[in-house]
C-alpha cells in the first residue's frame, strides 16, 4: 500500500472536489480517498495502480496536477 497527497490546480469549489472524487473512485486499487479543494489524499495498492494513473484520472476530469 502507498499513500500520496496530490496537489490539484483549477479547483474552486466543493463541486470540483466531488468531480475529482468520482473520477478517482472509478479506479481499481484505491483503498482510501479524501478530496478537498486543491488536493487529494489517496491510499492505493501499488500492484494495481500507480501514482501516474491517479494523476491521469485527475487531468481527464479537467484539472491540472502540480508538484
Amino acid at each position: 500500500m502507498a499513500d500520496t497527497i496530490i496537489k490539484i490546480l483549477g479547483m474552486s469549489c466543493q463541486h470540483c472536489a466531488m468531480r475529482v472524487q468520482k473520477a478517482l473512485e472509478g479506479l481499481q486499487g484505491i483503498t482510501a480517498l479524501n478530496v478537498t479543494v486543491g488536493q487529494a489524499e489517496v491510499s492505493f495498492d501499488e500492484s494495481k495502480l500507480q501514482k501516474k494513473d491517479i494523476e491521469t484520472a485527475i487531468v481527464k476530469a479537467g484539472y491540472n496536477v502540480t508538484d
